[in-house]
């Protein structure tokens, strides 16, 4: 059978295809087939009848993306949109891109948009509640549009203080046994806070905000003993903290203040005797008004394609 599919308007055209038809070859590598484009035809031979189908109701997903919501599709629109036609959830491309606001901006200006369904949901969790749980695997945006969103209330001058910490479990937290000073034993474990921050701060604005500390970057053993107020307070990799541990991050805090705990439960680094303060906490403070957990899933990686691929066959084998 051979699929001939009209695309209406030539700026579509371009849309769908991606530049050098980038967009087209990854189509054709998911769909395994050859897709020629002649002006405004998509022609496709495919013995499959199904998978013709499938193909024909794929991209008329992508042209209504395309032309209605006036979306520069790229990569990661195409494999987003394959993974919801497997799950057989299609129809929600419509709610993420007619639906989709600026979470933020880059340090070039770049808008920022939540990328998946469940992102939406977590971006709205992040407006509307006072302390927000992200889970899910790596890759999903978890930190990263927390640390976006952060960064656009203290532009706002709705918060006073970012707070960004995450458990230095590789280290025990027994921080006096490593080289140099403070900072440079901290470093390597908030490594990832750190890029998120110059992707949209930039560098430079990044460590002046740090240096009148504006911007607080520490591992968790440091925030014991404090109430923080006007902050917005973000804990990272929240899987490796100790039942301890994360009762004493959440008694901190404070006032006009916001706590963002993300985390991976599938990658707990504690030792196999010590229960995980992010499963514990999940557990007993769901249903408590103004907390809000959200639960990302493989669909929601947002990485390099493979990523969830490999995700997947880690779940498979129960590893």
């Amino acid at each position: 059978m051979i699929l001939k599919t009209k695309i209406a308007d030539i700026n579509d055209v371009r849309n769908i295809c991606g530049i050098e038809n980038s967009n087209i070859k990854q189509i054709e590598e998911l769909f395994g087939c050859h897709i020629d484009i002649k002006g405004d035809q998509v022609v496709c031979d495919l013995a499959d009848d199904f998978k013709l189908h499938l193909l024909d109701e794929y991209f008329e997903m992508l042209q209504t993306i395309s032309h209605n919501y006036n979306i520069n599709l790229t990569i990661r629109d195409i494999l987003y949109i394959k993974n919801m036609q497997d799950a057989d959830n299609l129809e929600e491309c419509y709610t993420l891109y007619s639906c989709r606001h600026v979470v933020g901006y880059t340090s070039t200006n770049k808008p920022i948009y939540p990328k998946t369904i469940r992102q939406i949901d977590y971006v709205k969790a992040l407006s509307k509640f006072d302390m927000v749980f992200g889970i899910g695997p790596a890759g999903t945006g978890k930190t990263y549009l927390a640390v976006i969103h952060a960064v656009s209330l203290l532009k706002a001058g709705k918060i006073k203080k970012l707070i960004l910490t995450r458990p230095a479990v590789e280290a025990g937290e027994n921080l006096g046994f490593l080289p140099g000073d403070l900072k440079e034993k901290i470093d390597p474990y908030l490594r990832p806070l750190y890029d998120a921050l110059y992707d949209s701060l930039g560098r430079e604005q990044t460590d002046m905000l740090i240096e009148k500390q504006v911007i607080e970057i520490a591992p968790l053993a440091y925030m014991r003993g404090r109430t923080l107020d006007n902050a917005y307070v973000i804990l990272d990799e929240a899987q490796n903290t100790t039942n301890m541990q994360m009762k004493m991050f959440l008694t901190r805090l404070g006032f006009n203040s916001k706590m963002v705990i993300t985390g991976d439960i599938s990658q707990i680094d504690l030792p196999s005797n010590v229960k995980s303060g992010l499963k514990t906490a999940i557990h007993i403070l769901k249903g408590i008004n103004r907390i809000s957990i959200v639960e990302f899933e493989k669909y929601d990686v947002v990485r390099h394609p493979l990523v969830a691929k490999i995700i997947e066959r880690y779940d498979e084998e129960g590893v």
